[in-house]
């Protein structure tokens, strides 16, 4: 949270909140992001195996080698999740992501709304790093992007699908790149087999009353 009273940061968050209770529309889906980052790990012993009274075991040891980067999409209405893995968390890698997005998975929709942290490789420039101009501008014309505020990444529902993707699927070491891909994607399969949306509670009125320290004090 801001260590201080930020007029920004409210108005962010509220607009966040209010696109959370949205009703939604096919014609203009939400749909929201998360990119973070993944340690690749390659053990050094072997595990010992899981045997009555005790869980496989690991050695405290490791090799690091390297890191990949997630890009989740959950659409928080109709449960459907769209999960990618990138060598790096790039603008061209955004945009490409997003475009991949758009066109196959929802052609008939009129307009996207995006919600994703606050990067600058999360926005409309991005498009125009990675398409020529008519494309980019082609995309940018039915992408709709909300921003979560600084420190505020909790307003973003891809972090509760992100929580539910670490439990299910990333509580284990990976040695590369190629493993993780297999196992996100069954993981993806899996998730869409039986789709659960996001019963999200938190309203504007609880946060004007919750989180009443972020409000400037208005003097008249």
């Amino acid at each position: 949270m801001p260590p201080e009273p930020s007029g920004t940061c409210v108005a962010q968050m509220e607009d966040r909140l209010e696109l959370s209770h949205t009703p939604y529309d096919p014609q203009v889906p939400l749909v929201c992001m998360d990119e973070p980052p993944v340690p690749l790990i390659k053990e050094t012993r072997t595990p010992l195996p899981a045997e009555p009274g005790h869980p496989e075991r690991y050695d405290d040891a490791y090799e690091r080698h390297g890191t990949a980067t997630i890009c989740m999409f959950t659409e928080p209405w109709s449960g459907v999740r769209t999960v990618r893995v990138r060598e790096h968390k790039t603008a061209i890698a955004w945009a490409t992501e997003v475009k991949h997005l758009r066109d196959p998975q929802s052609p008939e929709a009129n307009r996207l709304r995006l919600v994703c942290d606050h990067l600058k490789t999360q926005g409309l420039g991005s498009l125009d790093e990675a398409f020529p101009p008519e494309q980019a501008r082609a995309l940018a014309a039915r992408l709709e992007i909300h921003q979560t505020p600084k420190h505020g990444r909790w307003r973003n529902m891809a972090e509760i699908e992100r929580s539910a993707r670490t439990r299910q699927c990333l509580d284990r070491r990976r040695p590369d790149i190629a493993t993780l891909r297999e196992e996100t994607q069954q993981w993806e399969q899996r998730r869409n087999a039986s789709p659960q949306g996001v019963d999200w509670q938190c309203s504007t009125h609880d946060a004007r009353l919750q989180l009443k320290r972020l409000y400037p004090h208005i003097q008249s």
